[in-house]
């Protein structure tokens, strides 16, 4: 979820800034401010897979993790996140 808003905002900023003729400070000022949250979500998502951080540095293979589902039940990093919303 929080890919796609981030996506939704950028686009709206985006064609606000295009409108207006702006220099794209805006939309630079939004990506800075994301750039830490989406790097943990990235994290996040690796770990879903049972794959260390650190795999985000192998640009393909990290996108194969990130699409891939991710394990099912607990793994060295934690618990299932679906695990807990199926559970009810």
């Amino acid at each position: 979820m929080f890919v796609l808003f981030n996506f939704i905002i950028s686009l709206v900023l985006g064609f606000i800034e295009g409108m207006l003729g702006g220099t794209g400070i805006i939309s630079q000022i939004y990506n800075l401010a994301v750039m830490v949250p989406m790097f943990c979500v990235c994290v996040r998502r690796m770990h879903d897979t049972d794959h260390s951080g650190w795999f985000l540095l192998i640009p393909f293979y990290s996108l194969i993790l990130a699409v891939r589902e991710g394990q099912r039940g607990d793994n060295r990093f934690g618990s299932d996140p679906k695990e807990i919303y199926t559970a009810a």
